[in-house]
C-alpha cells in the first residue's frame, strides 16, 4: 500500500463524536464534598459535636453559602470534563479536570453490559451502564445516561462486540429475550425465612444483649453490640428480599438476562461461554420443599447469582442452558470419602461427595447447607493434589481444580490412590475438553 493510499484511508474515516452524560449527573456528583464531611462526622462524632456547638448561626450560614456553591461547581466541572465516544474499535471514556484519564475499552473484550437504575435514577428517568471487560479488575461505568439512550448504547456495544460492522450495529438493536423463570415474591419471602443465617443472628442477639446488659449496665455498649447483629439479620432477610425481588431470568442470543430489584432495578447479563462454575446450594430447611439456590462463578465478572430460589427440577433445566451438554448428577451418584476420613473431619465428612462424568467435575460439601459445585472439564485451568501430615497418616488427600474465575473447587478427603489417579485423569480430561470446546461467541 502506498503512502497516498494511507492518507486517503485516514481522511475517509468517519469523525469520532464525543458525547456527554445526562445533565442530571452533576447533581449526583455534587454530593461528593458533602459525603466527605458526613464521613468525617461519623468517623469522629465527638469532635464533630464539639465543632458544631462552637458554630454560631452566622458562621453556619456562611459555611453553607460556601459549601453548597462549591459542591455544585464540583459536580458541574466533573460532568463537563467527562466525555465518551464509540470508535471503530473501542469505547473511549475521558474524565478529569486537573489529572486527565482516558479509558480505552476494546469492543471485542466487552463480555457483559449491565443496566442499573437506583430508586432516584428511576424517578429521574436515567440509568447507569456497567461494563464487564475481560482482564479488568472492576467494572467501568457510564453514570448517568437517559434510560432510552442507555438501552440503545448497550445494544450497539453488544452488537459491535459480537462482530457486527459499525454501519449495521445501529440496525441490530437489542436482541430479543425469552423469559425462562420468574421467582414469585411470596416464594422468595418464605425461602428467606427458612434460611438459617437470619434466625442465627436473631438468636445470638437475644442471648448476647441480656448478657451484656447484666455485665455492663451500659446502654451504649448494648447498642454497639445489638445494632450490628440486627443489621446482619436484616441484611440476610429484608436486604436480600429488596435486592432479589421480582427476580426474572430470560434467555437471549447475547446471554442470560437477569432483571431484579424492588427499589433499585438491575438488568444484568451472564455472557455465554464465560461461566466457569455452577453451584446448587441447598439449605437444610429448603430440602422438604425441594428448593435450591443457583450461584455462578463467571470469568471477569462480578455476577454471582443466577436464581435465588427455585424447584430443583427447574434449576437443573436452567443449568443445562448455562452449561450445554452438562446434566446435574443425582445425589446417589456422589461417592462419599472412605470411613477413615472421619478421623480428619468428624461428622462433617459425611457431607463430602464426588463424581466425575464425561462433561463435568462435580464436588459436594456441607452437611446442613449442602453445596454441589459443577465445573465443566473445558473450564479447568489446573489441577492440584494437597495432602497434609494428618491426611497422609490416614491415607486421604484433597484434589483442587482451579478455574478461569480465580476460584477453586475441592474434592475433600478422597482415598490417596484415588486422588492420584483423579489428578492424572482430570488433567487429561481438561486438555481434551479445551480442545473440543466450542468458541465463545455472542449473538450466534
Amino acid at each position: 500500500m502506498t503512502a497516498p493510499d494511507v492518507h486517503e484511508d485516514v481522511r475517509d474515516r468517519p469523525p469520532v463524536t464525543e458525547r456527554r452524560l445526562h445533565p442530571i449527573t452533576p447533581f449526583r456528583r455534587a454530593w461528593a464534598p458533602v459525603a466527605v464531611l458526613i464521613g468525617w462526622a461519623v468517623h469522629d462524632p465527638d469532635q464533630a459535636q464539639r465543632q458544631l456547638t462552637r458554630l454560631t448561626t452566622t458562621t453556619l450560614l456562611i459555611g453553607l453559602a460556601v459549601l453548597l456553591p462549591a459542591a455544585a461547581l464540583y459536580g458541574f466541572l466533573t460532568w463537563w470534563f467527562t466525555h465518551f465516544a464509540v470508535t471503530g474499535t473501542e469505547l473511549r471514556i475521558r474524565t478529569g479536570l486537573l489529572f486527565r484519564r482516558t479509558a480505552h475499552i476494546r469492543l471485542e473484550r466487552i463480555q457483559a453490559i449491565d443496566v442499573t437504575q437506583p430508586l432516584l435514577a428511576r424517578v429521574a428517568g436515567v440509568a447507569k451502564l456497567k461494563l464487564d471487560v475481560i482482564g479488568a479488575d472492576k467494572k467501568d461505568e457510564l453514570a448517568f445516561l437517559g434510560a432510552d439512550e442507555a438501552r440503545v448504547l448497550r445494544a450497539e456495544l453488544l452488537a459491535r462486540a459480537a462482530g457486527f460492522a459499525p454501519e449495521t450495529a445501529h440496525e441490530v438493536g437489542e436482541a430479543p429475550s425469552r423469559r425462562m423463570v420468574r421467582v414469585p415474591p411470596g416464594v422468595l419471602a418464605v425461602s428467606l425465612l427458612l434460611t438459617g443465617a437470619t434466625w442465627g443472628w436473631l438468636v445470638v442477639a437475644c442471648v448476647a444483649v441480656p448478657l451484656l446488659w447484666t455485665a455492663t449496665h451500659s446502654l451504649w455498649t448494648v447498642l454497639a453490640a445489638a445494632v450490628p447483629m440486627l443489621g446482619a439479620a436484616g441484611a440476610s432477610s429484608v436486604g436480600r428480599f429488596v435486592t432479589e425481588y421480582d427476580w426474572t431470568l430470560g434467555e437471549s442470543p447475547d446471554g442470560l438476562r437477569i432483571d431484579h430489584g424492588l427499589l433499585d432495578r438491575a438488568h444484568e447479563t451472564v455472557p455465554p461461554g464465560r461461566v466457569q462454575t455452577v453451584r446448587l446450594v441447598e439449605p437444610l430447611l429448603w430440602r422438604r420443599r425441594g428448593w435450591v439456590r443457583v450461584e455462578l462463578d463467571v470469568a471477569g465478572s462480578s455476577n454471582s447469582l443466577l436464581l435465588p430460589v427455585a424447584p430443583r427440577e427447574l434449576a437443573e433445566s436452567v443449568v443445562a442452558r448455562v452449561l450445554p451438554g452438562v446434566s446435574v448428577p443425582p445425589p446417589e451418584a456422589l461417592v462419599r470419602p472412605p470411613r477413615r476420613a472421619r478421623w480428619c473431619v468428624p461428622v462433617w465428612w459425611r457431607g463430602y461427595g464426588l463424581t466425575v462424568t464425561d462433561a463435568v467435575f462435580a464436588a459436594r460439601h456441607g452437611l446442613l447447607r449442602r453445596s454441589l459445585s459443577l465445573v465443566p472439564h473445558a473450564k479447568v485451568q489446573s489441577v492440584r493434589l494437597v495432602q497434609g501430615p494428618w491426611q497422609r497418616a490416614r491415607g486421604v488427600a484433597d484434589v483442587h481444580v482451579d478455574t478461569g474465575a480465580n476460584k477453586s473447587v475441592t474434592a475433600r478427603l478422597r482415598d490417596a490412590t484415588e486422588a492420584a489417579s483423579l489428578l492424572r485423569a482430570q488433567a487429561e480430561r481438561s486438555r481434551t475438553g479445551r480442545r473440543d470446546a466450542r468458541p465463545d461467541r455472542w449473538m450466534a
